[in-house]
């Protein structure tokens, strides 16, 4: 692999490790240690400054995909067809296998139940995925079971014709009933876990529109609209104007009074063009129960 560098100073290895997003910046590291990392043809230490020009040379070892095998898990089936399926994913469940998740994921669940009618682009951890929601959002999410649809709905989220509607409740209340949040959004400097909104140089152009639904004591209750897709991107956004998600143990504190782990996010609403009909089609997925839950001990208090 061969990458030119064009642009500020910068250590090596901490420019590696946000371009090479399967990788480590220790791993990065030991690999410079082994000279499997060229600077102008020369090996170079991990903390060698890049200034701006320089062709970086890498040998990089082939990746092993773990074996994954399908589980019967139960699925909560919006909508299924010969090209896709529309699923609802619980609060707690991965979309796809990575370490410390390799059996109990929505992929196992979908391999079980679809067999070999899963679209292959997303490679062998990943068929029928073409787009994903973290393990502590619930909500609508898109299966390809072939490729020719898996094109053809990337292609919609690339364009950004895909409709994504979210519901979550967050710490405080924005001033404006709306807003829209716009910025890029790109690997965290010090946190490889994490994203933040960055400079357009290191980042990706990400868009949120929200309204506050509902005010409560401490709280609200927003509805997202995406007009990007990207990793995070809400709970950054959010995090960035000062409202975080509730419970959001990455991007807020985590804490909270109502015993919740993780982000209360739900992946409400899915609209697209179905790419065998040429028919516009959306789905929703009702609010969770630990969600509704939420909602009525949170009138209460207020």
């Amino acid at each position: 692999m061969v990458i030119q560098f064009n642009r500020g100073p910068e250590r090596i290895d901490k420019y590696l490790s946000t371009e090479l997003e399967d990788y480590t910046r220790s791993y990065i590291q030991k690999l410079i240690r082994s000279g499997a990392v060229q600077v102008d043809g020369e090996t170079v230490r991990a903390s060698y400054i890049l200034s701006g020009g320089e062709e970086i040379t890498l040998e990089l070892p082939e990746l092993k995909e773990p074996e994954i095998l399908p589980k019967s898990i139960p699925l909560d089936i919006l909508y299924e067809d010969q090209d896709l399926l529309v699923v609802n994913k619980p609060k707690g469940m991965v979309v796809h296998p990575a370490p410390g998740h390799y059996d109990d994921t929505l992929v196992n669940g979908l391999m079980a139940y679809c067999r070999d009618d899963l679209s292959g682009i997303g490679g062998v951890a990943r068929p029928g995925i073409v787009h994903r929601i973290d393990k502590n959002t619930s909500g609508t999410l898109l299966v390809c079971k072939n490729d020719q649809t898996h094109q053809a709905i990337s292609a919609q989220l690339k364009e950004h014709n895909i409709k994504r509607i979210y519901k979550g409740v967050v710490c405080g209340c924005p001033k404006e009933q709306t807003g829209t949040i716009r910025g890029y959004l790109g690997r965290h400097p010090k946190d490889r876990k994490k994203r933040s909104v960055v400079s357009p140089d290191r980042g990706k152009t990400a868009v949120t529109h929200y309204q506050v639904l509902q005010k409560f004591k401490g709280y609200s209750l927003l509805e997202f609209k995406l007009e990007t897709g990207r990793t995070h991107q809400i709970r950054v956004h959010m995090a960035s104007i000062h409202h975080p998600l509730l419970a959001d143990d990455l991007y807020g504190s985590g804490k909270n009074p109502f015993g919740i782990e993780g982000q209360v996010l739900h992946a409400e609403t899915i609209g697209f063009i179905h790419p065998g009909t040429g028919q516009y089609m959306e789905f929703s997925a009702p609010l969770p129960e630990y969600f509704e839950d939420l909602l009525s001990k949170l009138n209460a208090l207020s």
